[in-house]
């Protein structure tokens, strides 16, 4: 019985081969989406702590203000893990044992980046968001430097 179902649904509705991309360092990868999250996981930062709780009775204002601070949260907490899904895209997929060779402290740096992705989710740390973009801008260094070429860095805040 379910063999004849299963016909009937590939029959109906056949599935699409997916293919997927190689490991090889060709060319796909790029910092600027690590840089791009590990910024807003900044301005979010600072949004958070400027953030200013309306005092006094307004039922309407207190409610828009958490509304605003939970989306802020929100956001920084999915961004900080988009940074650091992309960094260990980066570390894991591009980066090899001759990157290492040329910089010994990648690995501290990469590791350091998703611990800071890591607070940056579970507290709200101007200093921590700041040693994020920092650390994001080694990991630039060091990419473009194993492809020979000087790419300015550059955020958009």
């Amino acid at each position: 019985m379910f063999n004849g179902l299963k016909k009937r649904l590939v029959k109906f509705a056949p599935a699409n081969v997916a293919k997927a991309h190689c490991d090889g360092p060709c060319g796909v990868y790029d910092p600027s989406s690590t840089r791009i999250p590990a910024e807003a996981v900044l301005s979010m930062t600072k949004k958070i702590l400027a953030l200013q709780y309306p005092e006094g009775g307004d039922d309407k204002a207190k409610a828009a203000y958490h509304n605003t601070l939970t989306r802020f949260i929100q956001i920084k907490e999915e961004q900080a893990q988009i940074a650091k899904d992309e960094a260990l895209i980066l570390w894991t997929d591009y980066f090899k044992p001759e990157h290492l060779e040329k910089h010994p402290d990648l690995t501290d740096i990469f590791w350091k980046t998703a611990k800071l992705c890591s607070a940056c989710k579970h507290e709200v740390s101007l200093e921590h968001a700041e040693d994020l973009m920092a650390h994001v801008k080694k990991i630039h260094e060091m990419f473009w430097e194993s492809k020979g070429r000087n790419v300015e860095w550059y955020t958009a805040s």
